[in-house]
C-alpha cells in the first residue's frame, strides 16, 4: 500500500503531460501538482525508464513517451476505432477501386487492423493482424512523420530491415522520407513492401492532435526502377476518409484547436 501514493502521483504527471499541446518543463509539472522538485524528477525518471515519458534534453522538457501512446492506441483500437472505421474504409475501397486498410503502430511495427477489398481485389501480402516494419509501408510513414524526432530515434536504434531493397535503410534516410511526408501532406511507397504494388496513406489523429492510426489504399503499380509518382488524386480520397474518422473519434489535426 505504500506504493499507492507514488502511483497516484505518477498518473497525475501523465495526466498533466496528456493535456498539454507539447512538452513542458519539470518545474511546470511540479508547480501544477504542488510537488517538491526532487519528487517530480524522481517520478519523471521512473516514467522515462518505463517508456511512458520522453526527456528532450536540448529543450529541458518532458513529453509523453511511446508507451503512453501505445496505451491510448490500444484503448481505441479494441473496439470504437474499428467500428467507426469499417464503413468508411468500405466506401473508400468502393470509390477508388483499391484495397483500403487501417493500421496502427505497435512499437516499431505497423499492424493492420482492418482491410476492405474492392469488387475486383488483388492479392496482397498485408492482412488483418499482419505486422510490417513501420518504416516501409506508407501507413507506417504516415504515422511516424507526426511523432517527435526522439520517439522515432528510440524506435529505430539499429540497422533497418528491407523486403525488396527499396525504402529507408537507415535513420538518416528515414528522416528524409518523413520530412517529405510532412511537406507533401501524405505518405507514399512504391514497391517497399511488395514488388509491383504501391500505397498512399494519411494519418488519423486523436484529441491531442497525435497520430493514432493511418488509412491507406494499396494498388498494383509496375515500375521497375521507381517512378517517383505521388498520386495526389488518390491522396484526396484517402484524406477525406482519414479526416472523417478523425472527426468521429473526437480528434483534431495538428495545429487545429
Amino acid at each position: 500500500m505504500s506504493d499507492v501514493p507514488a502511483l497516484r502521483r505518477g498518473l497525475a504527471v501523465l495526466r498533466v503531460l496528456a493535456t498539454r499541446p507539447g512538452p513542458i518543463s519539470a518545474a511546470a509539472i511540479a508547480r501544477e501538482l504542488e510537488l517538491p522538485r526532487s519528487t517530480t524528477y524522481h517520478l519523471l525518471a521512473e516514467l522515462e525508464a518505463a517508456g511512458f515519458v520522453v526527456h528532450l534534453e536540448a529543450e529541458r522538457r518532458y513529453g509523453l513517451g511511446i508507451a503512453a501512446f501505445e496505451l491510448g492506441s490500444a484503448y481505441l483500437r479494441h473496439d470504437p476505432l474499428e467500428r467507426l472505421a469499417a464503413p468508411l474504409l468500405r466506401k473508400l475501397a468502393d470509390r477508388v477501386g483499391h484495397t483500403a486498410q487501417l493500421g496502427v503502430l505497435h512499437g516499431n511495427e505497423l499492424m493492420y487492423l482492418l482491410k476492405e477489398r474492392p469488387p475486383a481485389p488483388e492479392t496482397l501480402v498485408t492482412d488483418v493482424g499482419v505486422r510490417l516494419p513501420a518504416h516501409l509501408p506508407a501507413s507506417g510513414q504516415a504515422l511516424l512523420a507526426h511523432l517527435p524526432h526522439p520517439h522515432v530515434r528510440a524506435l529505430f536504434p539499429r540497422s533497418f530491415v528491407t523486403r525488396t531493397g527499396r525504402g529507408p535503410s537507415n535513420l538518416a534516410s528515414l528522416r528524409r522520407a518523413l520530412a517529405e511526408v510532412r511537406t507533401r501532406g501524405w505518405a507514399v511507397e512504391d514497391g517497399h513492401v511488395t514488388p509491383d504494388f504501391a500505397s498512399v496513406a494519411l494519418a488519423v489523429f486523436d484529441h491531442n492532435g497525435s497520430p493514432l492510426a493511418s488509412v491507406s489504399v494499396t494498388f498494383r503499380h509496375v515500375c521497375p526502377s521507381g517512378c517517383g509518382e505521388t498520386w495526389p488524386g488518390l491522396a484526396r480520397d484517402v484524406r477525406t476518409t482519414a479526416a472523417s474518422l478523425t472527426r468521429q473519434i473526437g480528434g483534431r489535426a495538428p495545429g487545429r484547436a
